[in-house]
């Protein structure tokens, strides 16, 4: 498979967004005219983004609703289940947890952490939030795919790594802060350590974002608009 474009499965989620809108409308057919006016893209940028991955429609037909929707769903690994732990259950950890849908897409909550006295024992979406110093034990005796952080920012570097020591190997990082991972020297040169290689981390930054919201909202003419070449 090609490289494919960090951008493009940006998109991928939004189309399947899309999707499943079209779907709870009743409708069973769409084309990538469509797809691209509803995402805000161009018809080129969408049939670019679904050829990395295969042929979906026909010519002068476009696509099935039911089918393309199905095949993002496979092509984005929704259709197996991921087990879930998240670090810090303060105000915006429980708001996670009990956010609509997750297990929709098979992400299914299977532990709760926290280090505060307060919040340690709490039953939260039937789970009992155990304290951070249990998740190696934890993760010995369930599988955990992915940890998501919500923890203050001075204390998301070290969730970070606990969830790495544990053999958590995808990060969905709330806290505002770059997330690094480990280094070693070897040969006089900084590498990454080898149990970070295969570490993936996603930043959610809300702070970051109404920054270039206020930013764009008072220059509107500096917004990127989408082009036959955009990747």
């Amino acid at each position: 498979m090609a490289d494919i474009p960090t951008a493009a499965i940006s998109r991928l989620v939004t189309y399947l967004r899309i999707l499943e809108q079209l779907e709870a409308q009743d409708i069973s057919r769409t084309s990538s005219t469509d797809l691209a006016e509803r995402a805000g893209v161009t018809a080129f940028q969408v049939r670019k983004d679904l050829a990395y991955f295969g042929r979906f429609g026909t010519r002068g037909m476009g696509y099935t609703v039911p089918i393309l929707k199905r095949e993002l769903v496979r092509v984005l690994g929704l259709n197996q289940t991921w087990n879930v732990v998240i670090i810090g259950m303060g105000r915006l950890g429980q708001a996670i947890a009990n956010y609509p849908g997750a297990s929709d897409y098979q992400f299914q909550y299977v532990g709760l952490f926290d280090v505060n006295p307060g919040i340690i024992g709490q039953r939260i979406r039937g789970l009992t939030v155990q304290h951070v110093q249990d998740l190696p034990d934890f993760t010995r005796h369930n599988r955990v795919d992915l940890g998501f952080i919500a923890v203050p920012p001075d204390r998301a570097q070290d969730a970070a790594q606990g969830l790495v020591d544990a053999g958590v190997r995808g990060i969905l990082n709330f806290a505002p802060v770059v997330i690094q991972p480990r280094t070693l020297e070897r040969g006089g040169l900084q590498e990454i350590s080898d149990e970070w290689r295969a570490v993936i981390v996603e930043n959610v930054d809300f702070l970051a974002g109404m920054k270039r919201l206020a930013f764009y909202t008072l220059n509107p003419h500096l917004k990127e608009t989408p082009t036959l070449t955009e990747e």
